[in-house]
């Protein structure tokens, strides 16, 4: 059904399918009619699917609704198998209390979330052992991938291989299991206590692409230097930091609280004076201190920036601006009252 929509949408012939090596095994259970839960122990459950017979699972919570559908996804390729059970719980928009206060939100690299009363929320995902073991597992996997075959070329797996595979995995799973617990843990913390959060709306996806080679045109064929390293690390560090899960984590829990999620225009809010207004690159003294060069104000310049967000985001509301929360971008520049 999924292969049918795609063809039918983008062309039988330009369907980009998923690489082994790059995502997840995962596939759909769509018929929820037909599915039935059963609770074996106090942890555990079985759930029947359909030509995939019964299914045991750890059970931790009751389902609390009507099942519409099911999905088996493995974290990585030697990772474990995951069951999601899509319900329909009922369950309808809350509404805020407006007298709850208003919050901006910077999300950083150095600090994953500044708000604008000065709070900071960060979590390390990894010790400086788990990343030192990293390293030292994924330099031991090259070198026990083997020679390249003389007739395909590519390399065939050994078992020493496929066994520093499953340790890294083992690693990554950790780091992704401390990072959704954190953005839920703070969605939840955040949308308890407002009623109004605003955020950057981040292109992350183009935030992180690969840095573009620069020809050299005295040489042909050569490439002049474009700090392709630094910006792999920073790369790496805005993934690292779960932008994204958090702002669907935010997003999930809004449902229940009736939190209004504004989304505002990134341009110049950490270069803007919170005080009197005045934008300029030279205001940011350094990564973490904000100096204004005509009025004098000094602050952390995340909790800076987290002010101006939250005032762009109470001049969206104020001036009755539709607000996007959506995967469109919203307008580059916001209307003020």
């Amino acid at each position: 059904m999924d292969l049918d929509k795609a063809c039918r949408a983008h062309g039988t012939w330009k369907v980009n399918f998923r690489s082994k090596n790059h995502w997840a095994p995962t596939f759909r259970f769509p018929e929820g009619k037909h599915m039935r839960v059963q609770r074996l122990a106090r942890r555990w459950g079985q759930i029947n699917l359909p030509k995939f017979g019964l299914v045991r699972f750890r059970m931790t919570r009751e389902i609390g609704g009507t099942i519409r559908s099911a999905t088996l996804t493995r974290e990585s390729v030697h990772g474990q198998w995951f069951l999601s059970i899509l319900v329909e719980d009922g369950v309808l928009e809350a509404t805020c209390d407006p007298a709850l206060p208003t919050v901006g939100i910077d999300r950083g690299v150095t600090v994953a979330l500044a708000r604008s009363d000065g709070r900071m929320m960060d979590r390390d995902f990894t010790s400086p052992s788990e990343s030192a073991r990293l390293v030292k597992l994924q330099r031991q996997a090259a070198r026990q991938r083997g020679p390249r075959t003389p007739k395909g070329g590519r390399r065939e797996p050994s078992k020493r291989w496929q066994r520093s595979q499953q340790q890294i995995a083992k690693l990554h799973r950790r780091q992704r299991q401390r990072r959704d617990d954190f953005t839920a843990k703070a969605a939840t913390e955040l949308t308890r206590t407002h009623s109004v959060i605003a955020l950057e709306s981040l292109q992350i996806t183009n935030m992180t692409k690969k840095a573009t080679p620069k020809p050299d045109p005295d040489q042909p064929g050569a490439f002049l230097h474009n700090r392709a390293a630094q910006k792999s690390g920073l790369n790496r560090a805005i993934l690292a930091k779960g932008w994204g899960k958090f702002l669907l984590a935010l997003r999930h829990q809004a449902r229940y609280t009736g939190t209004r999620i504004v989304l505002v225009p990134a341009a110049f809010t950490s270069q803007r004076c919170h005080q009197c207004g005045h934008t300029c690159k030279e205001n940011r003294d350094s990564q973490a201190v904000f100096s204004c060069t005509q009025c004098g104000h000094t602050a952390h310049a995340d909790t800076n920036a987290a002010l101006n967000i939250q005032a762009d985001g109470l001049r969206h509301l104020d001036a009755q601006v539709p607000v996007n929360t959506g995967p469109r971008q919203p307008p580059k520049t916001p209307t003020i009252r």
